[in-house]
């Protein structure tokens, strides 16, 4: 049974478990290769395809097969609802910050619509992560992050997708995107699991008010300084991996909203600021996964 478990992000509803499998695979090992870590002086042995599973969940998000009628409309920016679109604005406002390529929300040239849904996927398509995404593409992505935190049935769907997938060997859950909130929220729920770390990347997690206090068990009213938010379950530890200019990861440090033993890392990703493969291929990412898979000492990476 696989000792990792990884937990997909947004957008990935038209690919399955193998083809996931093959993707994270390859650079996950790559990053336990360029942690240079050690076990009683040998390099440290790279997960097998055995030891690696893919939760998929994508298609509980790609509707059946139909025919198409004259009057089936596409989504457009119109059938953005309020959550939706504050999200949108959020992505943008923070990819304008990092990212040179992309107009700021309060640039003249947007003076009439500074806030519109259109506005900001015209922005965000000229951002590192979203440059060349059809805005029917991005709309469906960001729908997919409402969905799963309002709508029940949904939640629950995908919850049971990661269930199924860890076993009493699992001892690390990588989840990426809207992976990370899955991932957490599925070890909140089981603590009994044997799981010891938990590997988050590029999450939004942090983002308040539309990830943070939606999330399930609800955060705690703050008090004598602890923070609001769950330890997901019974891990021992958990590391946050961000690229600096990953806009859907808008909170880089997760220490304030979950404690100072989250292990928060910034990253550079290059171009692709969210995409997963420079996540698991960084040497951070890499040495949280083997520091709790062979039982060897934690890390020094820098």
């Amino acid at each position: 049974m696989a000792r990792i478990v990884c937990v997909h992000g947004i957008g990935q509803q038209h690919k399955g478990a193998e083809t996931l499998a093959a993707e994270w695979a390859a650079a996950l090992r790559d990053g336990v290769r360029r942690s240079g870590g050690t076990v009683s002086s040998q390099p440290l042995p790279l997960p097998g395809d055995s030891d690696i599973r893919c939760v998929f969940y994508g298609d509980v998000f790609r509707p059946p097969g139909r025919l198409l009628g004259p009057s089936d409309p596409w989504l457009t920016a119109d059938d953005v609802d309020d959550f939706e679109r504050e999200l949108l604005l959020a992505w943008w406002r923070a990819a304008a910050e990092t990212d040179a390529c992309v107009i700021s929300p309060g640039a003249r040239s947007l003076a009439r619509t500074p806030g519109s849904v259109q506005a900001a996927l015209r922005a965000l398509s000229t951002s590192a992560f979203f440059g060349g995404v059809a805005d029917r593409l991005m709309l469906t992505d960001v729908r997919q992050v409402r969905r799963y935190l309002t709508e029940p049935g949904v939640r629950e769907a995908v919850q049971n997708r990661v269930s199924a997938a860890v076993s009493c060997d699992t001892r690390v859950v990588v989840g990426h995107s809207l992976g990370s909130v899955v991932a957490y929220e599925a070890l909140c729920a089981h603590p009994e699991w044997p799981v010891r770390a938990l590997v988050t990347l590029g999450s939004p997690l942090g983002i308040r008010n539309l990830i943070f206090d939606r999330l399930v068990p609800a955060p705690a009213a703050v008090a004598d300084g602890r923070p609001p938010g769950a330890w997901p379950g019974a891990v021992a530890a958990w590391t946050n991996v961000a690229d600096s200019g990953d806009a859907v990861a808008l909170v880089k440090d997760l220490r304030p909203l979950f404690g100072d033993r989250v292990a928060c890392w910034l990253v550079h990703n290059g171009s692709q600021a969210h995409a997963v493969k420079p996540y698991l291929t960084a040497a951070q990412t890499g040495a949280a996964i083997a520091a709790e898979l062979w039982d060897s000492p934690r890390l020094g990476i820098g």
